[in-house]
């Protein structure tokens, strides 16, 4: 089997182009998508209230997450909390987007990965933003399963990025084998 040279495989600048708008544009849809999502349990649900979709199984319940994902510090009376939790989401987003860079054109799934979880992140920095200029609002959380703490759109995005990125590291090793 023949390998094409470096240059062979090297995107062209309008491939690469391209590919980094679709780049965006799926964090884009991500933010959007958590955004309506989190618009309309707001707009439609009382805080601590539930909705049950599947009894015992899946509700939406609309809270408040003052804390980090999954609710880690939410009840912590920590001074600047607020500060804290949106400093550690933009220094988490900095290390993410430094490693989306050097990602090539060719690496479509972990740029897939990557753009869920910029989305995911982003779109709770905005919620952290729109709900108290960062310092002091919450991420708005609804999914309930009952057995896991309640998390929204944007902590999935999260969540199937990341185990994207661990399901190709895994071939990638198994390959490298």
């Amino acid at each position: 089997v023949t390998r094409p040279s470096v240059a062979e495989s090297q995107p062209t600048p309008a491939a690469a182009a391209s590919s980094s708008g679709l780049f965006l544009a799926g964090i884009a849809a991500v933010i959007v998508l958590d955004q309506l999502v989190k618009w309309a349990i707001v707009r439609t649900l009382p805080v601590y209230e539930s909705l049950h979709v599947i009894p015992g199984m899946l509700d939406l319940t609309h809270v408040r997450n003052t804390g980090l994902a999954y609710g880690v510090l939410n009840d912590s009376a920590l001074p600047y909390k607020g500060v804290l939790t949106t400093a550690l989401a933009l220094m988490a987003l900095a290390g993410i987007a430094l490693y989306a860079r050097q990602l090539q054109a060719h690496e479509r799934w972990a740029r897939r990965g990557l753009m869920l979880i910029l989305g995911g992140a982003l779109g709770n920095l905005t919620d952290r933003i729109i709900n108290g200029a960062g310092f002091t609002g919450g991420v708005t959380d609804f999914i309930d399963l009952h057995v896991w703490p309640v998390f929204n759109a944007a902590d999935s995005a999260v969540v199937l990025g990341a185990i994207a990125l661990v399901l190709l590291s895994a071939r990638r090793d198994a390959r490298d084998a």
